[in-house]
């Protein structure tokens, strides 16, 4: 009998590949929290994926950023309550 998945914490952090990402998404570094204002989209034929970020204290502070189309991102996603998008 195999044991169920433990639920994971609303606040928990999602581990996603780059081109997952929506806007609203936030994440954070050693510089602060990020969020997402744009789809990401490829460069370097696929191996590249870029968005544009502002900081959530700071919404004039805007930057492109880049990940390996590989490698996973910790981001928050928030639901559709908290963005105002009841449908």
């Amino acid at each position: 009998m195999t044991n169920p998945r433990p639920e994971k914490a609303p606040d928990d952090p999602l581990r996603i590949l780059p081109m997952e990402l929506r806007a609203g998404d936030r994440l954070a570094d050693e510089t602060g929290e990020w969020e997402i204002i744009n789809r990401p989209h490829t460069a370097a034929g696929g191996r590249l994926v870029q968005a544009r970020v502002r900081r959530v204290d700071q919404p004039t502070a805007i930057e492109f950023r880049s990940w390996s189309a590989h490698e996973r991102i910790s981001v928050k996603r928030a639901s559709a309550e908290e963005k105002g998008d009841l449908r």
